[in-house]
């Protein structure tokens, strides 16, 4: 082969002009490269809406409608990143969204699994600790901390990440009826701070969580992309929606009635709490504005929770099973004893949350013995079990009942 050049190096090793061209090529592809953006795996590019509702059907029983709004919202959300060319002569505005639903409702279960099914950094800030700039407590840059700690420091996996704010509603602004004269710093104030984030900023976010230091090391961090998900209970948001369709001023119906009559209306129809009533409770406009997708959850009746102990692939019920079965027992649960399980936690109205610490009370003796002991086989929970009348059956490996000595609290027994 003909070249034009050969360039001489140490120990009489030559290189032609035609592969100092081809090595220049490829450096300058692998530099190119290593610049673009960030490509996400199994980002909603690739997954419509239909697909994200069954990946977090899998996880999250019932809360169908909730299920479709947020899917169609983060759908559009990663769909918005990944065509910035093709938008560029329109702004399309972040699907920020605000989830309002009663404890254990599945609020914080559904944002978990939407970042683990999207492959994108996540966390979760509680907005009690936040406090506005110069006050104690954390600023809300630190929620921005969270998110990079969670992105392995790579800032640029971070700006396409998820936040979760739990407890949005208890920084609600403070009635008029407050009669303090002192600056609302961990309600309002903390909204006005959180605006700047949530809409798309650059932003400077301390590398460690706490307060933000004038001589300490900054790293910038743009929100444009990053997709923030507020939830809360808004425990007497009832009560405003009541009065705003009048129900407390209809004759005949005393206030418990139509505060009943407020929630079965928000149940059935998610749409019966809107954005003058969240203004009403507290949250100013400008938030709102920047949250548009609101989801209303409904509480879990005793047939989802039913669902929720057995169902998800992450159930309760599967998860002391293969516990147990790590040390070949075998655990099964009466369909009365999940049936009384659901009751309990229903009526102690802690959602899906306090099923597994029923569960943990029943297993406690179980699991402290189960690990020490060859002869134990299958261990049974009914009803009388969960409710605490007797403790679960317990089978040897030849199917034959057998005691479980009751756990003794240390001073006892020694």
């Amino acid at each position: 082969m003909h070249v034009n050049r050969l360039i001489s190096g140490p120990r009489g090793i030559a290189i032609c002009d035609e592969c100092v061209k081809t090595c220049h090529n490829i450096i300058e592809g692998e530099r190119r490269l290593a610049n673009q953006p960030r490509v996400l795996h199994n980002t909603a590019k690739v997954m419509p809406p239909r697909a994200i509702y069954k990946q977090l059907d899998d996880y999250v029983v019932g809360q169908d409608q909730a299920k479709r709004a947020l899917a169609v919202a983060v759908y559009n959300h990663y769909k918005r990143i990944e065509n910035k060319a093709r938008l560029d002569d329109v702004e399309v505005g972040k699907s920020n969204v605000l989830m309002i639903g009663p404890t254990g409702s599945g609020k914080t279960l559904l944002a978990q699994t939407l970042a683990r099914l999207l492959d994108v950094p996540f966390c979760i800030a509680d907005a009690t600790a936040l406090t506005e700039a110069g006050y104690v407590g954390e600023d809300v840059e630190s929620i921005l901390t969270r998110l990079v700690q969670a992105a392995d420091n790579d800032v640029s996996r971070a700006e396409r990440g998820i936040v979760y704010i739990d407890e949005i509603d208890k920084i609600a602004r403070k009635s008029g009826a407050n009669t303090s004269i002192s600056r609302d710093v961990s309600g309002e104030g903390v909204q006005q701070a959180l605006l700047k984030i949530i809409e798309g900023n650059r932003v400077w976010v301390p590398p460690r969580t706490g307060r933000k230091h004038p001589e300490g090391d900054l790293l910038e961090m743009d929100t444009t992309d990053v997709l923030f998900i507020c939830g809360g209970t808004f425990d007497g948001i009832q009560d405003v929606v009541a009065e705003r369709l009048g129900l407390r001023r209809k004759i005949g119906l005393k206030p418990a009635q139509a505060a009943s009559k407020a929630v079965n209306l928000a149940k059935e129809s998610p749409g019966e709490i809107m954005h003058e009533d969240l203004m009403r409770f507290g949250l100013i406009p400008e938030l709102l504005g920047r949250l548009p997708v609101a989801i209303s959850l409904a509480p879990l009746d005793e047939r989802a929770l039913m669902d929720v102990l057995t169902r998800p692939r992450n159930a309760v019920v599967k998860q002391f099973q293969k516990l147990l079965s790590l040390d070949h027992v075998e655990l099964e649960f009466t369909d009365d004893g999940l049936r009384a399980a659901a009751n309990e936690a229903f009526k102690q109205g802690t959602g899906a949350r306090g099923l597994r610490s029923i569960i943990e009370r029943v297993l406690a003796d179980v699991m402290y013995e189960v690990p020490s002991r060859r002869d134990i086989g299958k261990v049974i929970v009914d009803a009388a079990a969960i409710r605490g009348q007797t403790g679960p059956r317990i089978l040897d490996v030849g199917g034959r009942p057998i005691g479980l000595q009751p756990f003794l609290p240390l001073d006892k027994a020694a």
